[in-house]
């Protein structure tokens, strides 16, 4: 009789799992036989900025040459930023990847159009200014990345 006793739970315990894999694969099958394809179009909005030297938008920007700068001093680049978009854009600009990477402790770089809003496929001046502290020391050359952006 013990061992009758001991194949009862071991039998219910292989039934309970059966059920169980059956019990997935059913619902797997019918999930497959129930999923449809629905087809879908839109318009994919663009956010797309360019900058450019001329107003024209005729010469684009790649590289900003600052030249020799005076500690206690700054220096104003023009250039046109312009919304390639189909939709208004809110302008932003962040200066990053200093090198050296104290550079950006005596350097500092700002803009007339942060938070300015661009009509799409329209074009604005922009001023940069690029001041440098009057503290300045032991920096003889810097490079760093200028990202504008657009946001909608």
């Amino acid at each position: 009789m013990t061992a009758k006793t001991n194949i009862r739970p071991l039998t219910f315990i292989a039934l309970a799992a059966t059920v169980f894999v059956a019990s997935v694969t059913l619902t797997a099958l019918a999930a497959s036989i129930n999923s449809r394809t629905v087809p879908s179009r839109g318009q994919i909005k663009s956010l797309n900025v360019s900058v450019y030297w001329n107003s024209a938008c005729t010469n684009a920007t790649s590289s900003i040459d600052w030249g020799v700068l005076t500690p206690g001093t700054q220096i104003s680049r023009t250039l046109y930023v312009r919304n390639e978009g189909n939709v208004p854009l809110k302008l932003s600009m962040v200066a990053q990847n200093w090198n050296p990477t104290n550079a950006a402790s005596y350097l500092s770089l700002t803009w007339d159009l942060e938070a300015q809003s661009l009509s799409a496929s329209s074009t604005r001046a922009a001023t940069l200014t690029l001041s440098v502290a009057a503290n300045t020391a032991g920096i003889t050359s810097f490079t760093f990345d200028i990202i504008i952006a657009g946001t909608e």
